[in-house]
C-alpha cells in the first residue's frame, strides 16, 4: 500500500524512504491531521530546498539518475550499491525522492504562482 499526494501536483511517496511530511522541506505547511494538506507560494524556499538536495546528493545525483534510467521497473539497496557504488543507498534515496517532490512543487509554483496538494499520512 502506498501513500500518495495530489492536488496541483500528483505522485506517490517512495516506500520506506520518503516521509509524508517532505512538503515542509520546500516551504509548504501542514493543514489537516489525517492527511497533510500543503499550500505554498514560497518559490524561494522551494528553490533553497532543491539546492540543499543537490548539495546532499553531490555526485550521487548523477549516479542515481543513471541507475533509474536503466532500472525503471524497481530497485533494492543491494542493486543500487552494486551498480552505483553508493555506500548508503537509503540516505541517498531519501534525498533523491525529496528532490523529485521539490521539482514537482517548483514546476507548479512557476506555472501557477502557488502549489497546493494533499499527502496521505
Amino acid at each position: 500500500m502506498g501513500r500518495y499526494y495530489n492536488g496541483d501536483i500528483e505522485g506517490k511517496f517512495w516506500f520506506a524512504v520518503q516521509s509524508s511530511a517532505d512538503g515542509e522541506f520546500f516551504g509548504a505547511a501542514e493543514n489537516d491531521p489525517n492527511e497533510i494538506n500543503y499550500y505554498t507560494e514560497d518559490l524561494e524556499a522551494c528553490e533553497e530546498g532543491i539546492k540543499q538536495c543537490h548539495e546532499a546528493l553531490g555526485e550521487n545525483l548523477a549516479l542515481l539518475d543513471e541507475f533509474f534510467k536503466n532500472e525503471p521497473g524497481g530497485y533494492n539497496n543491494t542493486m543500487i550499491l552494486e551498480q552505483t557504488g553508493i555506500e548508503d543507498p537509503r540516505e541517498a534515496l531519501e534525498w533523491y525522492a525529496r528532490l523529485e517532490l521539490g521539482k514537482k512543487i517548483l514546476q507548479a509554483l512557476k506555472k501557477n504562482g502557488y502549489c497546493s496538494f494533499t499527502a496521505e499520512i
